[in-house]
């Protein structure tokens, strides 16, 4: 018997915009094509997951993997608000029927960062009437495609855009620390080290840097491409009122869902750090839980399942957030290697939630493989540990199947159990797919 029992659910995850390519009716999309855009690079093609999606499904299942956690595109369904596009249904109606036949449980997400463009030209995620809208689409894949799931996230990292705000914040802070007394030539080089310093605190892919060289041009151009000079896409820094928003939202969605199909199991998912406090940093730290997790639990109370996502810890003095420490080893994301954080997060989530808990994300971005499968072995001891004392653990899903489009950052940053050569879109399986596989 291998480390979990029958029915525990081992899996990986995508995002749909990152893998499949030519998502061309979204707000990524769209401001991946600017002039003055942040990103490195522009999506394209993606890894071609959309045309390839029959061989990884197989590439999973021959490697032992029962789950694959997935989205399905809200800009694909609906590329022109209240136009539904058949043909799009119809292409996850098979990529759902492909995990069946595969022996795959699926596990959808509603939503996982991107929305259709027309949204964020009628105010995004600060507009009470995308409430509804949300809704509305949740109903119409469920209605189609309900019959084929189990389990569904509703939105993916709902907490996302307080943290955004948070390290925005944060950057500027120090931003003014650093360049204070510089002479001009030495402006850039404040403005990477400060770059550097905040990305590394947040689970997502952010250029700093470069958001911050094109504020002003991007201003002028957002007025062009989606009509306001700010466009509140899903992971904008979030005011209180769009961080409720977003909160009503997912029960909204919730509702809409059960409406049609109440058998299905919905729930939501958040990004967590394994907070710590050194001395005299007690109080810092419980500020951050409570923003980044304790406030939205009396909304998640009554789901189906929690959906945890981490990659690291963070750890807090009187001052604030601090480096990792001297020597520690860091990720291409600038994310302390820390498996120990995972099963911390879900004795804290499951504490206060009482409700079944769902692995949704959690992975390092890393060139050696060999650090990546032990990493998972690290990992996943501590989901077995939280099992064996009465935690309801329903499943582990590792961030993410296949190197791809890391937001922000593009193509450089190799999360995957799955090399892709872009030139080629060839796929080739690393030891860390077989390993997840045969636990």
């Amino acid at each position: 018997m291998g480390k979990f029992a029958e029915g525990f659910l081992i899996g990986a995850a995508t995002a749909a915009h990152q893998v499949e390519g030519n998502n061309i009716h979204s707000d990524y999309w769209a401001m991946e094509q600017m002039e003055s855009t942040s990103f490195t690079e522009p999506s394209l093609d993606a890894v071609d997951h959309y045309n390839r999606y029959e061989e990884d499904i197989r590439m999973m299942a021959e490697a032992g993997l029962n789950a694959y956690r997935f989205s399905i595109e809200w800009a694909r369904i609906e590329p022109v608000q209240g136009q539904y596009d058949e043909s799009e249904i119809e292409h996850y109606r098979k990529v759902l029927e492909c995990c069946k036949a595969n022996g795959i449980e699926p596990v959808v997400t509603m939503l996982h960062f991107t929305s259709p463009k027309w949204l964020i030209e009628k105010g995004g995620w600060e507009n009470e009437e995308t409430i509804g809208l949300f809704a509305d689409y949740c109903r119409y894949v469920t209605e189609k495609l309900g019959s084929y799931m189990h389990y569904v996230c509703t939105i993916n990292e709902a907490n996302m855009g307080l943290q955004i705000a948070a390290i925005s914040e944060r950057f500027k802070k120090q931003m003014t620390a650093k360049m204070s007394g510089l002479q001009k030539a030495d402006a850039a080089r404040a403005l990477a080290d400060a770059a550097k310093d905040t990305e590394g605190s947040v689970q997502v892919g952010l250029n700093m840097q470069k958001m911050m060289e094109n504020m002003q041009k991007q201003g002028e151009e957002n007025r062009k491409v989606f009509g306001v000079p700010t466009p509140q896409i899903f992971v904008s820094a979030r005011t209180p009122e769009g961080d409720l928003l977003v909160m009503r939202a997912h029960q909204a969605a919730k509702k809409a869902i059960k409406g049609v199909n109440p058998s299905l199991q919905v729930g939501i998912t958040l990004s967590l750090h394994d907070i710590q406090a050194k001395e005299g940093g007690e109080e810092n730290a419980e500020k951050e839980w409570k923003e980044e997790f304790l406030h939205y639990a009396p909304y998640l109370k009554e789901d189906d399942f929690f959906g945890l996502q981490n990659y690291t810890r963070s750890v807090y003095d009187a001052d604030g957030i601090c480096a990792a420490p001297e020597g520690a080893e860091l990720t291409q994301m600038d994310y302390e290697i820390y498996p120990q954080a995972l099963e911390t997060c879900i004795r804290k989530a499951y504490k206060e939630l009482n409700i079944p808990i769902m692995v949704t994300e959690n992975g390092i971005a890393v060139d050696d493989d060999r650090k990546r499968v032990d990493f998972i072995k690290k990992v996943t001891d501590g989901v077995a540990n939280c099992i064996r004392d009465g935690i309801p653990v329903k499943g582990y899903m590792y961030w993410s199947l296949l190197d791809n489009f890391e937001w922000q950052k593009g193509y450089s940053m190799t999360f995957g159990l799955i090399a892709v050569n872009r030139e080629t879109q060839e796929r080739s399986a690393k030891p860390s797919l077989s390993c997840l596989g045969s636990l």
